[in-house]
C-alpha cells in the first residue's frame, strides 16, 4: 500500500532531505509540501494525506498548534453534522529532543531528530503503516477521539531531570563527569568519544541519540549526524565553503566540527549570523 504524505517544514533543505529519503522508499508518495503552520492546515484539508511529517518550530503556528487547529475544525464540523475526514497520522521532525515527550503526548506516531537518518525515517514510516493497518478492537466515536486529543494537547508537560553526572571510560577507569564540562561528543565506527577540556574517553551509551537523552537539550546541540556539541564550549564559528560553517571548540586540540546544512539555520539564530 502506497502512503500519501505531506512534508511541513520552514527549512527548504530539511524538506528536500526528507523528500529524498521518502522517495527512495518507493511506497511513499509525497503529495505536497508546506513551509509554515497555516499551509499545513490548508494542505491537510486539500490533500487528505495518510501521514504528515510536521516540524515543531515554525512561524505562525508551531506543529502542536497545527494539530490543535485541525482538531478544532473537526469539532466544528461534527457540531454541524458534516461528514468528518479522519485525521492523518503525524510524525514530528525537530532539532530539539525536548519536544519528544510532548510529541507522544499528542499521540504522534513518532518523532525524528534532525539531521534525518535514513533508517530512522524508514522505521517511523513502518510504525505509521502498522498503526494504519491495525484494526482496533473497539472504535470510539469521532467526538470522543477529538476530546481525547484535545485533553492530551492541553496537558502540562512533565520535565524530566537530567542525570547529575555522565560516566566516562578512560583506559581502565570509570570517571564521573559533570555534563557542563563536556566540550563535544563524536561517534566513530560505533564508538562514542567524549571530549572535555581536561580529558577524553568513551561514553557507555551505544548511540548519540542515547547519549543525547542524558544531556540538557538547551545546552547540547546535535550539529551533525556524527557530533553533539556543548554550545558553551564553542570558541569560534568558522565560515566554510558554499555558505556552510565549522565550529572550533575550546578543547585542547581546538577541534573543528562541521555543521550540517539542516542545522545552519539554528547556528545563525544562536549567534545572529
Amino acid at each position: 500500500m502506497t502512503i500519501s504524505a505531506l512534508i511541513i517544514d520552514d527549512e527548504q533543505l530539511a524538506r528536500e532531505e526528507l523528500k529524498y529519503l521518502l522517495d527512495s522508499m518507493g511506497d511513499v508518495e509525497v503529495v505536497g509540501q508546506g513551509s509554515n503552520g497555516i499551509e499545513a492546515v490548508d494542505l491537510v484539508e486539500e490533500q487528505h494525506p495518510d501521514l504528515v511529517f510536521l516540524d515543531v518550530q515554525m512561524p505562525g503556528l508551531d506543529g502542536f498548534a497545527v494539530i490543535q487547529r485541525l482538531v478544532d475544525k473537526a469539532r466544528v464540523a461534527a457540531a454541524r453534522g458534516d461528514e468528518q475526514e479522519a485525521l492523518p497520522q503525524f510524525i514530528f521532525a525537530t532539532a530539539y529532543d525536548q519536544y519528544a515527550v510532548r510529541a507522544f503526548d499528542v499521540n504522534a506516531v513518532d518523532y525524528l531528530l534532525k539531521p534525518f537518518d535514513a533508517a530512522r525515517v524508514q522505521a517511523a514510516v513502518e510504525r505509521a503503516r502498522n498503526r494504519m493497518n491495525a484494526a482496533p478492537v473497539e472504535t470510539p466515536g469521532k467526538d470522543a477521539q477529538i476530546d481525547a486529543l484535545l485533553r492530551l494537547l492541553n496537558r502540562p508537560v512533565a520535565v524530566e531531570r537530567q542525570p547529575a553526572k555522565i560516566i566516562l571510560q578512560a583506559q581502565n577507569r570509570m570517571l564521573l563527569v559533570d555534563p557542563s564540562e563536556i566540550c563535544f561528543a563524536a561517534i566513530d565506527e560505533g564508538v562514542i568519544r567524549i571530549v572535555t577540556r581536561a580529558l577524553e574517553g568513551h561514553a557507555r551509551a551505544r548511540t548519540l541519540e542515547e547519549l543525547q537523552e542524558q544531556l540538557d537539550p538547551t545546552q547540547f546541540w546535535r550539529v551533525h549526524r556524527g557530533f553533539i556539541v556543548n554550545i558553551n564550549h564553542i570558541r569560534e564559528v568558522v565560515p566554510w565553503f558554499k555558505s556552510s560553517y565549522q565550529l572550533r571548540m575550546d578543547d585542547r586540540q581546538q577541534t573543528e566540527i562541521p555543521v550540517s546544512r539542516a542545522q545552519t539555520k539554528r547556528l545563525r539564530e544562536l549567534f545572529n549570523l
